[in-house]
């Protein structure tokens, strides 16, 4: 998806829900990071520096109105991403709990 820029549906067709995640887990830094299943200090530095390029080359192009609504949309999506993994966490804990 990285090198994609074509307009890409935000929503599955047939269940309405966000495809974002899924476009996420295919981004070449994102998977790049991941393939150890531990995020180190300069993977997290480098995913900040994509996501600031990506922010400052945008920005400008948008009207003060469209600003607020993507300036939401940013906070949204952080807010849900955050929300989805600590939820997947809770669902990977073990439901018992061991009494030695």
């Amino acid at each position: 998806m990285s090198k994609n820029h074509g307009k890409q549906n935000w929503f599955d067709e047939g269940t309405d829900a966000p495809l974002i995640n899924d476009y996420a887990s295919r981004l070449t830094g994102f998977m790049d990071a991941m393939a150890d299943g531990k995020i180190e200090a300069h993977e997290l530095k480098a995913q900040e520096e994509r996501l600031v390029e990506l922010m400052r080359k945008v920005e400008p192009e948008l009207s003060e109105k469209l600003h607020g609504d993507v300036t939401r949309l940013l906070c949204e999506l952080t807010a849900y991403n955050i929300m989805h993994t600590l939820h997947e966490i809770a669902a990977a804990r073990p439901k018992t709990t061991f009494r030695g």
